[in-house]
C-alpha cells in the first residue's frame, strides 16, 4: 500500500471515529437535556473518559493524527481527516465544550433528584 493510500484510509478511519463521537456526546447531551438518564448516558460517558485519557496519553493528539504524519508534511488542521479545516482546528475546544455542558447538566440532574 502506497504512502497516499494509508493517508486515505487514515483519513477515513480517522472520520469514521469523529462521527461515532458526535452520535456519543450529542445523544449524551440530548439525555441529559430531556433527563433520560440511562445506560446509555452512563457508556456516553465512559467512551468520552476514555478519549479523554488517549488524549492525554498522546499530548491532546489523537493516535490517528501521530500515524498520518508519517505519511504527510501538510501544516493543513485537516490533514488526517474529512474535516473543514476551520472545524478540524477547533474540534476539541467545540466538543469539549458541549461535553462540558452535558456534564453539568447531568451533575444537576443527578444532585437534584
Amino acid at each position: 500500500m502506497k504512502g497516499g493510500d494509508k493517508l486515505l484510509l487514515i483519513k477515513s478511519v480517522h472520520s469514521l471515529i469523529w462521527l461515532f463521537y458526535n452520535v456519543v456526546i450529542f445523544y449524551f447531551l440530548y439525555a441529559v437535556i430531556v433527563d433520560k438518564i440511562d445506560k446509555w448516558v452512563w457508556i456516553c460517558l465512559g467512551f468520552v473518559v476514555v478519549e479523554g485519557i488517549v488524549l492525554l496519553a498522546f499530548k491532546w493528539f489523537c493516535p490517528l493524527t501521530v500515524i498520518a504524519r508519517k505519511y504527510s508534511d501538510s501544516t493543513k488542521e485537516n490533514f488526517d481527516i474529512f474535516l473543514p479545516n476551520w472545524l478540524a482546528k477547533c474540534n476539541k475546544l467545540i466538543y469539549t465544550s458541549i461535553f462540558g455542558i452535558a456534564l453539568i447538566i447531568l451533575i444537576y440532574r443527578m444532585l437534584s433528584s
